[in-house]
């Protein structure tokens, strides 16, 4: 399963809100980076703020959303608030992993979600390198869903991965997508699109 963070508010971007900056192709940054994960998860959802309404960010009203009530404190706020979720889900019951994506990667392929999930488990922490660099999607086994689910603040799930070093492996990809995201106008530029 998939849990696709899209609920920060994109600062560096300027005044528009990226995931809804359109693409060359049409879509939104946001649409696009979820092409990839539709394409590989039967099961997923998107952490969106509260406030958010999934048909201005060029989504279909059906989408499976995650309203965090707490996306204003910061990005581990919002993902604590997706795992909390994904725990309460009942339908998720037998998910024995969830890949975290950030919603401004738009180039992920579907082959390298697919060979990150081949090495995820429970008590495994997955996540890709790209000539040394290490990328995204993570993916953490449900044993440690509970804890991901107190995050608070802006800290991410790297205290998480510190503590639990010996079930954390990383492994190497051809993918740039994995270390591909658009932070500023500028950068959906070098993407050969713009905004």
């Amino acid at each position: 399963m998939a849990l696709v963070v899209a609920a920060g508010y994109s600062r560096r971007f300027g005044k528009q809100d990226k995931r809804a900056a359109r693409l060359a192709n049409g879509k939104t940054l946001l649409a696009a980076s979820l092409s990839s994960v539709v394409d590989c998860f039967s099961q997923w959802r998107l952490v969106l703020r509260d406030d958010d309404q999934p048909s201005a960010l060029g989504l279909p009203e059906n989408t499976p959303v995650v309203a965090s009530a707490r996306a204003a404190q910061g990005q581990g706020a919002s993902m604590g608030d997706g795992f909390a979720a994904l725990l309460a889900d009942e339908q998720l019951s037998e998910c024995h992993s969830a890949a975290v994506v950030l919603g401004d990667m738009p180039l992920l392929s579907v082959k390298t979600l697919q060979a990150l999930c081949a090495q995820a488990g429970r008590r495994a922490i997955v996540r890709p390198i790209y000539l040394g660099q290490q990328g995204h999607p993570v993916l953490f086994g449900r044993d440690f869903w509970a804890e991901l689910a107190r995050l608070d603040g802006d800290n991410g799930a790297r205290a998480v991965i510190e503590r639990y070093r010996e079930y954390y492996r990383e492994i190497a990809v051809s993918d740039a997508g994995v270390c591909t995201d658009a932070d500023t106008p500028e950068d959906l530029k070098l993407l050969g699109w713009d905004h």
